[in-house]
């Protein structure tokens, strides 16, 4: 069995974490980029076999010659898709081409070009027309199945399989630090809500820092929040950091937030419970699977910026009592016993060769 992801290139996030980890060590899988970019470095870094196929234009049509020539030279079994761009490359040619397509639904189809305009919402429209036509669609959450349905995409050709990441032998090793601090690890998108992340943050009058990890295009409007609100000496923007460099911000992180609109299953949440870190986040993404327990973190609703700062300022207490450090750990051992790396790679394989038969 051979098989081919493929993969815009220029995810720099969770897509990029969940490609990365679902091919390391599947010497029957490679991967195919449409550009240069975080995705194809990462792989090698990995020793994952990849192909850039890099065009003038993000859009130019004449890259469906070239993709169709290279899925069907390269005899592959399954070619299984990631992302709006490369969804929609493969719809167009998926007549021409002998393999099976399978897609992975990371996010919400309807939000993955907020605030795109005209442009916007004709690939939005295209991309759930893509939808329809593949043979599978494995959707990481059953939020996300239940949308699709909603979609007209058929029930019985979508698969719930929940992301999965590589922990580490260990846990980490907290590095001491002088305030309660908390990290989010967010594209600056509005779908991520920063601004109600800022304004809760102000509300709760915690004396606390607020590191956020990240790049896109709302890093003005935060800037601007930011000094609005008279926060620029507790909260910190750091813009785009590696894993290495996430994981050493990790070293004096108390807690990890998320006040997203909509994600999937987010492996930053995972990444959290990995280096014991407990997590304030939005209900999105499956979230009373991956948090069943106020053991674990705390889950508010989505938008809610009253319980948002009530939550802020009942983890400050905890922090005050010590017991960020009980509740990171108890994180750690439910992720790891339910959303590994090895569980996610085995489910998606197991999807392949039933496609095929």
């Amino acid at each position: 069995m051979k098989i081919l992801h493929i993969n815009a290139g220029l995810e720099s996030g969770g897509g990029l974490t969940h490609i990365i980890s679902l091919l390391r060590g599947q010497n029957d899988a490679e991967l195919l980029t449409l550009a240069e970019g975080p995705v194809a470095a990462a792989a090698r870094e990995a020793g994952i076999k990849v192909s850039v196929m890099q065009h003038q234009s993000r859009y130019s049509l004449s890259v469906l010659r070239d993709l169709r020539q290279f899925i069907n030279q390269g005899q592959f079994d399954i070619v299984h898709t990631h992302g709006p761009r490369a969804n929609l490359f493969v719809n167009l040619i998926r007549r021409r081409i002998q393999a099976k397509w399978v897609i992975t639904v990371h996010s919400d189809p309807k939000l993955d070009f907020m605030q795109g305009g005209i442009v916007g919402r004709i690939f939005t429209h295209l991309n759930i027309a893509s939808l329809k036509h593949a043979a599978q669609i494995d959707v990481v959450t059953k939020r996300f199945e239940q949308q699709l349905l909603t979609l007209g995409v058929k029930p019985q050709r979508m698969r719930v399989i929940y992301n999965g990441i590589d922990f580490h032998s260990e846990p980490m090793t907290p590095v001491a630090h002088d305030a309660f601090t908390l990290m989010i690890v967010a594209r600056l998108h509005p779908v991520k809500d920063h601004k109600l992340l800022l304004n809760a943050f102000k509300a709760a009058d915690i004396p606390a820092v607020l590191n956020i990890v990240g790049d896109g295009p709302e890093m003005d409007h935060i800037k601007q929040q930011i000094a609005a609100l008279d926060l620029s000496d507790r909260v910190h923007l750091l813009g785009f950091k590696t894993q290495d460099e996430i994981r050493q911000l990790q070293a004096t992180t108390d807690m990890t937030v998320l006040t997203s609109q909509s994600e999937s299953f987010p492996l930053v949440l995972l990444e959290s419970a990995d280096a014991g870190i407990p997590v304030l986040t939005t209900d999105v993404g499956d979230m009373q699977v991956m948090v069943p327990s106020t053991d674990y973190g705390f889950v508010i609703p989505v938008g809610d910026q009253h319980a948002l700062v009530n939550a802020l300022q009942m983890a400050y207490k905890d922090y005050q009592a010590g017991i960020l450090p009980t509740m990171g750990a108890a994180f750690r051992a439910y992720a790891s016993e339910h959303f590994s790396i090895k569980q996610l790679q085995t489910s998606v394989w197991a999807g392949y060769q039933q496609l095929l038969q």
